[in-house]
């Protein structure tokens, strides 16, 4: 059980030395509060060829439009 203190404390030790050698990440950026948000006007239905056609596991294929700004897809 002592060695894998000791292997344990080193390990931690070395992740500590490298946090600190590692350059600072930039913070991301702040969304704008919800009054400043603009609405967003109804789409009309998407033709067939322009949508994004990502595919699932299953099969099923994103009903979005192409190149959406949706982090998640539709699928049907």
């Amino acid at each position: 059980m002592d060695n894998l203190r000791a292997m344990r404390e080193a390990k931690y030790a070395e992740s500590q030395k490298r946090a600190a050698a590692a350059p600072a990440r930039p913070k991301a950026a702040v969304a704008p509060p919800a009054t400043a948000r603009k609405a967003v006007p109804a789409t009309e239905p998407v033709a067939a060829d322009e949508l994004c056609g990502h595919r699932n596991m299953s099969g099923r294929t994103c009903t979005r439009e192409q190149g959406h700004a949706a982090k998640s897809h539709r699928y049907s």
